[in-house]
């Protein structure tokens, strides 16, 4: 855009960030402000790119100790919270099933190289378009559980990466893994955590961001 007056902008896209093209704003690549503004909101990104066991283990507690705080303020919320959507976006309930499949396919799948059947939880919500190279949706047959089964297996999920890297050596992380969408590609070990802790932050980040609307629509009713 050029010689354009702008009044009003929002930009929400978790790929901002990514590449080496900047987004420029009068000539200012605004790309670095805007990641160092996220990491002030929320203490503990900046150690997503940890690349050793313990700057892991820290960047883990960390994103642990963030979605604590959220589920404790969801908690306190009016029932139904959990359903609500925002704008077509997923729900906080739908936002931890996704994650608890991003955890199946990242850790599960790609880093443990489990099979379909032993990797996938069938709470787990996946985008529509995952169905191809593959994938098979009927494997989530668990499409309505209660809240409660939610945050079981969340937990669950949860607790599984933080046993994984409880243990590992810097000599797994380096080691080669297939990736679970692009077989043609590899990853590591280690990106295929950074893909987890880069999922865990940007569904976080989304999370909160509905949970704001959320609570503006029930002060202006």
């Amino acid at each position: 855009m050029r010689g354009v007056e702008v009044c009003g902008l929002t930009i929400d896209s978790p790929w901002l960030l990514e590449g080496d093209d900047p987004l420029l704003v009068n000539g200012v690549d605004v790309r670095p402000f805007v990641d160092a503004e996220l990491d002030r909101r929320f203490p503990g990104r900046e150690l997503r790119e940890a690349s050793d066991p313990a700057g892991l283990r820290d960047a883990w507690a960390a994103l642990e100790r963030a979605w604590a705080g959220t589920l404790d303020r969801v908690a306190a919320m009016p029932p139904g919270t959990t359903d609500e959507r925002v704008e077509g976006e997923w729900s906080f309930a739908e936002t931890l099933r996704h994650l608890v499949m991003a955890t199946d396919t990242w850790l599960g799948r790609a880093v443990l190289e489990r099979g379909f059947e032993e990797a996938y939880h069938p709470i787990g919500v996946a985008h529509t378009e995952f169905a191809e190279d593959g994938f098979d949706p009927a494997i989530f047959a668990e499409s309505a559980p209660a809240y409660a089964r939610v945050l079981e297996v969340r937990a669950d999920r949860v607790a599984m990466v933080r046993d994984f890297l409880g243990s590992v050596t810097p000599a797994q992380l380096a080691e080669q893994r297939r990736n679970p969408w692009g077989p043609d590609y590899p990853e590591t070990v280690l990106s295929c955590l950074h893909t987890i802790l880069g999922e865990e932050w940007e569904h976080h980040r989304y999370a909160v961001r509905d949970l704001d609307v959320i609570e503006r629509r029930a002060s202006a009713g």
